[in-house]
């Protein structure tokens, strides 16, 4: 059995103030689920206050994204190493805003999840295509091409560190969602094409996130999908109330 897991990613959004305060409301909201693992990612400059509001809590803080050096004259690069020094158990890899703005491509996204699952980190790496690609009837071609680069000289041991996120990235802020069957028959390509570069128990216990546009409106759906283990949240994790309701979609 996979357990789900729920993470929001919240961007260039909230002080610190108030990320914390989001933590201090979510934690009674989310205390009573069960089977159900709780991850949210503020941006750097909140870490470890949001890592210290959500001590002896379910919740677990992720990183939005890092470098693969621990250290040296690096420029405003987060090591992984930092990112466990400030309280995160969890990192997020190869976001398509980090691929479209700032260059990131499958070798470094690969350089960064090699490095941070060597510092203990568990990586969410994302992979997804765009509409352009999409409609010209890329889409797996794009996903194949994504993993296979993200996970290049990974050994199975590592992947136990290691969650995939699918998320189109046309149905990312734009309200568009993939229909739970769109979801779904890329989740199973995802999860054959991990048997096939590993092993079926591998590609059995690996968790693949949906992310792209969730809402409590349609979370219940997504996660009835018998390959869609949980969600890469966006928009919907900036308030405390509609993530609870998120990670509370079995309730």
């Amino acid at each position: 059995m996979r357990t789900p897991l729920i993470a929001g990613n919240w961007k260039l959004f909230k002080t610190i103030s108030e990320a914390t305060a989001f933590v201090t409301a979510l934690k009674p909201l989310v205390a009573e689920v069960q089977g159900v693992e709780v991850v949210i990612s503020p941006v750097f400059t909140a870490l470890s206050s949001v890592a210290a509001a959500a001590a002896g809590s379910r919740i677990r803080v992720a990183a939005q994204d890092c470098y693969w050096e621990e250290e040296g004259a690096f420029t405003g690069e987060v090591a992984p190493g930092l990112l466990k020094d400030a309280g995160c158990s969890h990192v997020i890899i190869g976001h398509s805003e980090r691929r479209q703005y700032f260059g990131e491509t499958d070798e470094t996204a690969n350089r960064k999840t090699r490095a941070a699952l060597a510092t203990g980190l568990t990586v969410l790496l994302c992979v997804g295509e765009t509409l352009v690609q999409r409609e010209a009837g890329d889409t797996f071609t794009v996903i194949e091409s994504q993993i296979t680069g993200g996970l290049q000289s990974l050994v199975a041991e590592e992947l136990k560190q290691v969650v995939i996120a699918y998320e189109p990235v046309w149905a990312i802020g734009t309200g568009k969602t993939a229909s739970d069957e769109q979801a779904q028959q890329v989740h199973a390509f995802i999860r054959q094409l991990v048997a096939k570069l590993y092993s079926q128990a591998d590609a059995d216990q690996i968790l693949i996130l949906y992310g792209g546009s969730v809402k409590p409106e349609n979370v219940k759906g997504l996660m009835s999908q018998p390959d869609i283990d949980g969600a890469l949240v966006g928009g919907a994790s900036l308030k405390a109330d509609s993530f609870a309701a998120i990670v509370r979609f079995n309730s």
